[in-house]
């Protein structure tokens, strides 16, 4: 993904999820999760509904998906560099909290379903953690997953099928109870990722 269109994502994602912390925020007094939040988001408009095709190639709603701790991610295996470096920092943050005893079940969510078929999105996420979902869908599915957790992506023009797309890096952190309670930057490190996700599922508990 080029740096300019990375940092014009990036710019309007934060922007939205600093706006949703203070229209979702103000007053409250009772965040079960105030102490492991670092960034200025919780809840709100982010996340939502959604319907996508598992890679078994059955359809599942989020419910399906999120049951526990979930730590979503956007992006598609066509990637270069960038999805490949998240989701394995991700997994890794993943295998730590593993060794304490913490589960935390690791997502991709592509962004490019005409490329992304139930087995390419399978085998993609098998390269990272036995516990990886993929999910990909029909483009309109893909939408409104996208939309409904507010990340950006676009296709950029290509007169072949090696096209790249440009799209949100944030990872997203999901309670099946309480929704959408934090954002993790692609500097995020392993280490960094699993002390605050450990955190947030002792606060839940």
């Amino acid at each position: 993904m080029s740096k300019t269109y990375a940092i014009a994502a990036g710019a309007v994602v934060v922007a939205l999820l600093g706006g949703t912390f203070a229209a979702t925020q103000m007053g409250k007094s009772d965040d079960i999760f105030a102490g492991c939040r670092a960034s200025q988001a919780a809840g709100g408009a982010i996340g939502g509904p959604f319907e996508l095709v598992d890679e078994t190639g059955a359809t599942v709603t989020d419910a399906d998906v999120i049951t526990g701790p979930t730590l979503i991610y956007f992006g598609y295996t066509f990637c270069p560099d960038v999805c490949p470096l998240d989701n394995m920092r991700n997994a890794q943050a993943v295998d730590i909290l593993d060794d304490a005893g913490v589960e935390v079940t690791p997502v991709f969510i592509s962004i490019d379903p005409e490329r992304d078929t139930v087995d390419v999105v399978r085998d993609f996420t098998d390269n990272f953690h036995d516990r990886m979902l993929g999910l990909t869908g029909s483009p309109e599915q893909v939408r409104a997953a996208s939309q409904a957790y507010r990340t950006y992506y676009a296709k950029q023009d290509a007169e072949d099928e090696y096209y790249l797309v440009d799209h949100t890096t944030m990872s997203y952190l999901v309670f099946p109870e309480h929704g959408f309670q934090e954002f993790y930057r692609r500097d995020v490190t392993p280490e960094q990722m699993a002390e605050s996700l450990s955190c947030f599922v002792d606060a839940a508990s």
